[in-house]
């Protein structure tokens, strides 16, 4: 196994793992700036205001993107095991 080979894994594990985490990250993000937007507004500085709104918007997130984020990481699961004979050097 190569370095170029663990790094050619690597950066393909971290593209996986940001097209995983961003629609969920990017849906806490707008509405923590929509909450935060309408508490500046309406000068309400509750900690608590904006868990409820997020965590609702999370889980629909995840209710919409699931299906398409399981058949991401089942496809390059699937595609790291396939490659373990071309990545040990046998194939």
């Amino acid at each position: 196994m190569t370095p170029e080979t663990v790094l050619s894994v690597g950066e393909s594990a971290l593209h996986v793992t940001i097209m995983l985490a961003a629609p969920l990250l990017l849906s806490a993000l707008v509405i923590g700036l929509l909450i935060g937007v309408l508490q500046a507004a309406t000068q309400i500085q509750e900690m608590t205001l904006s868990f409820i709104p997020k965590l609702m918007v999370l889980i629909v997130a995840l209710v919409v993107a699931g299906p398409w984020m399981l058949g991401l990481i089942t496809d390059f699961t699937i595609h790291l095991f396939e490659s373990i004979p071309e990545l040990i050097g046998g194939g």
